[in-house]
């Protein structure tokens, strides 16, 4: 069992520019879009099958041959529960709905996967420092991943970021700067002084690797399902790395000959306060237009013009998914309910994908016995604070 990674290629057909993976990158040089890892499927479908997954390591390194090869910066990422939700499935009228419990991942969330594969890399490769945006738990995930590896971690948060985020990337050894406005222009600050200051930025979409940690999310569904895959994904979509990995994950999958060409629904969950893949859904538009006055407690999903816009609308129209958007309050209330139903402490992030699922089943979108998996991207311990305003409301 080996990485078969070959090279990177930009992810904009329209250029496909290819670049070597034996050097530190972030955007394509030519048309400056996101950059994608490739690698030779041919050799990893030889070692890669679900009777060859039953011996492996219980993280997401299992699928060694379509990840960055080694030494990994670990700490346990990966194979969280998918567990049955009955009684939350019976509340909202579904046989088979799931829950992808990605708040038991190390540092809470699904943000863990992502930057133990861009830490891996940058530290490979040579990195002192690496930097980047957050509106929370990857600020925290870059910290924790960055002092194993024995790298320095700068990190630039929205000062309303939730207390949890600022004080476990502190306690990381971090240098946490706070800075008053979006996570859009945090991710100013770090591209105007990473230059200079010799960071290398590892910031949603501008380095090739945190899309691989992501995409395993997919792999383990895969597994999960016994080498099927659900109808339907609802995933809570701020910088969208996590759709996009998956669907990338489908098409490696594909090649393999280890599914089909079937792809569930992605439905790409929002925040009624910043939602600007749902406006761009709804007008069927290739890109999104900034979000202005973004405004959520949801703070993940506080991204007012995501990076990979194209490729997450690009991914919603080819499953013929959809793009919902949830308020606060609902967010809020479908938290409740899952904690009550099924004992799942949930981000706002996972609410409002529930919110998501219950209004496209009473659109008749979603059909009563199809298997539905909701991600819930992080816990509701990062979000004391949303959840003390929940529980008094």
């Amino acid at each position: 069992m080996a990485s078969t990674l070959t090279h990177l290629q930009c992810s904009r057909e329209t250029c496909g520019k290819v670049l070597a993976h034996t050097s530190l990158q972030n955007l394509c040089p030519v048309c400056k879009s996101p950059l994608l890892a490739r690698y030779d499927l041919t050799v990893a479908r030889q070692t890669l099958n679900l009777d060859a997954l039953r011996s492996r390591v219980r993280t997401m390194w299992r699928y060694e041959e379509v990840l960055p090869g080694p030494p990994h910066v670990t700490l346990g990422e990966g194979m969280t529960p998918l567990l049955h939700a009955h009684r939350l499935g019976d509340r909202v009228g579904l046989q088979r709905l799931y829950i992808k419990d990605e708040g038991l991942n190390p540092t809470a969330s699904f943000k863990a996967r992502g930057l133990s594969a861009a830490v891996t890399m940058a530290k490979a490769l040579g990195a002192g420092t690496v930097a980047l945006p957050t509106a929370g738990n990857a600020g925290g995930a870059a910290a924790a991943y960055a002092a194993t590896a024995g790298l320095k971690c700068v990190i630039a948060m929205p000062a309303d970021t939730p207390k949890a985020n600022i004080i476990e990337s502190r306690a990381f050894g971090a240098d946490v700067r706070l800075i008053d406005g979006l996570i859009s222009d945090c991710g100013k600050f770090i591209a105007e002084h990473a230059p200079a200051e010799h960071w290398f930025e590892v910031s949603t979409l501008k380095e090739p690797y945190r899309i691989e940690g992501k995409k395993t999310m997919g792999y383990e569904l895969w597994e999960e399902f016994g080498g099927r895959l659900p109808d339907v994904i609802i995933y809570p979509t701020g910088g969208g790395v996590g759709l996009i990995g998956m669907w990338k994950a489908f098409e490696e999958l594909e090649e393999m000959g280890l599914i089909g060409p079937e792809r569930p629904r992605m439905i790409a969950a929002q925040a009624a306060g910043c939602a600007p893949i749902a406006r761009a859904f709804e007008r069927h538009g290739e890109s999104s237009e900034f979000f202005s006055n973004a405004a959520t407690l949801a703070s993940g999903l506080r991204v007012p013009k995501p990076l990979g816009d194209f490729l997450i609308l690009a991914d919603l129209y080819a499953s013929h998914g959809e793009a919902v958007v949830a308020t606060d309050d609902e967010m809020l209330a479908a938290c409740r309910d899952m904690a009550a139903l099924e004992g799942v402490f949930a981000a706002p992030e996972g609410g409002a994908g529930l919110v998501a699922i219950e209004k496209l089943v009473e659109q008749k979108k979603i059909q009563r016995d199809e298997t539905v998996v909701l991600f819930n991207t992080g816990s509701g311990y990062k979000y004391v604070e949303a959840w003390q305003a929940a529980l008094e409301s």
